[in-house]
């Protein structure tokens, strides 16, 4: 299997595994399952992160991804049986009208049901187009015949469960690729792409290199508990690009962050990043997402003395059905992988 295929095969596994915020024990055991096979030693932390070394010597760079997604919780179940949520990480709640979703119950059952305005048929209630979308209007209905609070409760179903969003992932014979959690489960597949390529001996590293997959990016504590890698010179979030009004990147370049909402990238790393894209023919973008933040910033405010950047394919539709293609993907592998055999 070339590495192409590999990656999209290993996109494909991990946005069907449900991993909102929270809820992460799943995906994290497919990591550590994939990178044991590859002949790694990852190890999960405490909070759940998974750390692996993939070799090398000197001036430690350390790659991070997130495994974690935007999903919801039961905030209450109505006297009609139909489930009140509250937000796992930012959006819309147009974003999610309509979307099927799957309830994870405390004691492992999973039941089935979508996200629906409370006034759903126009027949019955006429246009709602006008009506702000909110978690006050929308709810979740089951795929159960259940009627009343007591129904619900008897299936097992509580407040606290979690709720996760179909991801609907669909690649495309363009090279298109359609899913929910592309944030950030497609630069965990060219992560784990690039651990294949050490593994199998396609790629020498030129530097340390540990590849980090953490699982509360989305509510801004990801990278936060690293302290014990303290041997990191570099880091980079290896996440998402944003494509939109008055950004130049799309979804088929590598998109490099020289500013967030936390504030400017270390300039000499984004210069570094600009030169290797360059050297390699890699496409790439550089552009200033004012409503983002990354794992860069968490391991920043917990304290770690490091130089940090953030890069990733370009996702159009953030936060919402999103999409990217296989280019921009490639572009990423290509760009770690550069990082992590050459020191400059």
């Amino acid at each position: 299997m070339d590495k192409q295929t590999y990656m999209i095969e290993q996109l494909k596994t991990l946005t069907g595994i449900p991993s909102p915020t929270g809820m992460t024990g799943a995906v994290t055991d497919h990591l550590l399952a994939e990178l044991t096979r590859l002949g790694f030693q990852p190890e999960r932390t405490p909070k759940g992160t998974v750390i692996c070394c993939l070799g090398g010597e000197g001036h430690p760079v350390l790659l991070s991804a997130h495994v974690d997604t935007l999903g919801a919780m039961v905030r209450a179940i109505k006297g009609n049986g139909h489930l009140r949520y509250t937000h796992l990480g930012g959006y819309d709640d147009n974003n999610i009208e309509n979307e099927n979703i799957l309830v994870h119950t405390a004691d492992g059952k999973t039941y089935s049901g979508t996200v629906y305005s409370s006034k759903a048929s126009a027949h019955v209630w006429g246009s709602q187009s006008a009506t702000l979308r909110s978690d006050e209007f929308l709810e979740v209905i089951l795929d159960e015949d259940v009627h009343t609070k007591a129904a619900v409760e008897a299936l097992g179903i509580a407040v606290g469960d979690f709720i996760s969003l179909d991801p609907r992932t669909v690649v495309t014979g363009s090279g298109y690729i359609k899913s929910r959690h592309l944030d950030d489960k497609a630069s965990s597949a060219v992560l784990l792409t690039l651990a294949r390529e050490v593994a199998e001996g396609r790629v020498t590293l030129g530097r340390k290199v540990y590849i980090v997959f953490t699982v509360y990016e989305e509510v801004g504590h990801g990278a936060s508990a690293l302290g014990k890698l303290t041997d990191v010179e570099d880091m980079i979030a290896v996440d998402m690009g944003c494509v939109g009004d008055d950004l130049t990147c799309t979804e088929q370049q590598v998109s490099i962050c020289a500013k967030d909402s936390g504030g400017p990238y270390d300039a000499s790393f984004v210069k570094e990043l600009v030169a290797r894209c360059k050297e390699k023919n890699v496409d790439y973008a550089v552009d200033i997402y004012p409503s983002y933040g990354s794992d860069a910033g968490a391991a920043l405010r917990s304290g770690m003395e490091i130089r940090f950047a953030c890069c990733g394919q370009g996702v159009f539709a953030s936060h919402g059905y999103e999409r990217t293609h296989v280019k921009g993907m490639m572009g990423t592998l290509a760009l770690v992988t550069n990082v992590a055999e050459v020191v400059k």
